[in-house]
């Protein structure tokens, strides 16, 4: 089978609309102007369907090529990046392209960090909770785009596309918990980058809605910070 056969074999992507991870296939897909279908799963009833496509780990994203099956977010980005060459997502100097490879496992090692203050109770632990994702915010603000508009160079590509949940999630999480960590003072490039960001028209039409997830992430704060009964 040629190059161009296996590109146009069937794509499609099983999901759940609060998770970024989904987000991050979908948008990679949208950049690079790839068709495909979508379905809509529900993780807290997971269907047989998705514990036969991913029996190892039993979540989404699950990404289906010419009836193949990948699963996990970066490993599925590399995919479509290297199957699908056109507007390629990393930059092509070996240097900047392993930095990107950096700051991406950077976010995807932290992540539980910078939404901690979201799941712990009120008081001293959420406290410090939310200096801790100050913290790695701080990281990321003094090395993120100063002079350019995104993490890696001009254009959108792989890093941006792995820390847009900073632009949407994080911001409704804020909400829902009444706590902000990335705050405007503090970290100008990153909100700079969070407006360039939904600037891009891709993003700016295909994103989850903030009232929507704000509805979505307060009960589930409450029932992870619920204080334990005896």
């Amino acid at each position: 089978m040629s190059r161009n056969e296996r590109n146009m074999e069937e794509v499609k992507v099983i999901g759940f609309w609060t998770s970024p991870y989904v987000y991050r296939v979908t948008w990679a897909l949208k950049l690079k102007g790839v068709e495909y279908e979508y379905q809509e799963e529900d993780i807290w009833n997971k269907s047989d369907l998705l514990l036969q496509y991913n029996p190892v780990h039993k979540k989404v994203p699950v990404f289906v090529h010419g009836g193949k099956t990948i699963v996990e977010s970066g490993i599925i980005l590399e995919y479509i990046d290297e199957t699908w060459p056109q507007n390629p997502l990393v930059p092509t100097d070996p240097h900047a392209r392993a930095m990107a490879r950096f700051w991406i496992k950077f976010v995807g090692d932290k992540m539980k960090n910078f939404q901690g203050f979201f799941f712990k109770r009120a008081g001293e632990e959420q406290i410090k909770a939310a200096k801790e994702a100050q913290e790695y915010l701080k990281i990321l603000e003094d090395h993120g785009p100063e002079e350019k508009k995104f993490f890696d160079g001009d254009n959108i590509g792989m890093t941006d596309v792995s820390m847009g949940w900073l632009a949407f999630w994080l911001e409704a999480m804020e909400e829902a918990s009444g706590v902000q960590v990335l705050e405007a003072n503090s970290f100008p490039r990153l909100h700079a980058w969070i407006r360039n960001f939904k600037q891009v028209p891709v993003i700016k039409e295909n994103h989850p809605d903030h009232t929507r997830l704000v509805a979505y992430f307060k009960p589930l704060r409450e029932k992870f910070t619920k204080p334990a009964t005896t």
